[in-house]
């Protein structure tokens, strides 16, 4: 007979991730993409279990020098820009905002000059969300 050791941290980390994905409105396949980044990447998984638990970014996943805080910031001025109001008002929702940030990270690591050309490049005056 095998031991089977299961750490209690990814169970709680796949069950928040999923709680915080249907408040937020996000699908099923969005949270299971999501998981599966979190299950390839350590760095990413240990940033996601440290925003359940201080809900902020430690800020150790790093892609070329961007962390999460960048990419936070960077996502949340298009959602400013996109309502045209230019203030963090209390109808943006964080939740899915962090979300996002995860998922970008995500990607930027598998491929990053697209999304460093974004962050380096802004908005722009013809920015379209």
């Amino acid at each position: 007979m095998s031991n089977i050791i299961i750490d209690a941290r990814l169970l709680k980390a796949y069950d928040a991730l999923n709680e915080i994905g249907r408040f937020t409105g996000r699908d099923e396949e969005f949270i299971e993409n999501l998981w599966s980044e979190f299950s390839q990447n350590e760095d990413l998984m240990s940033e996601f279990i440290y925003y359940l638990d201080n809900h902020c970014f430690c800020d150790k996943a790093k892609c070329k020098g961007y962390g999460m805080t960048d990419i936070y910031f960077y996502l949340m001025r298009c959602y400013e820009v996109g309502q045209d109001i230019g203030k963090n008002y209390k109808d943006c929702d964080k939740e899915a905002l962090s979300l996002e940030c995860f998922m970008m990270m995500a990607k930027m690591i598998k491929d990053p000059e697209p999304y460093i050309k974004k962050l380096q490049k802004g908005l722009g005056m013809d920015y379209m969300p």
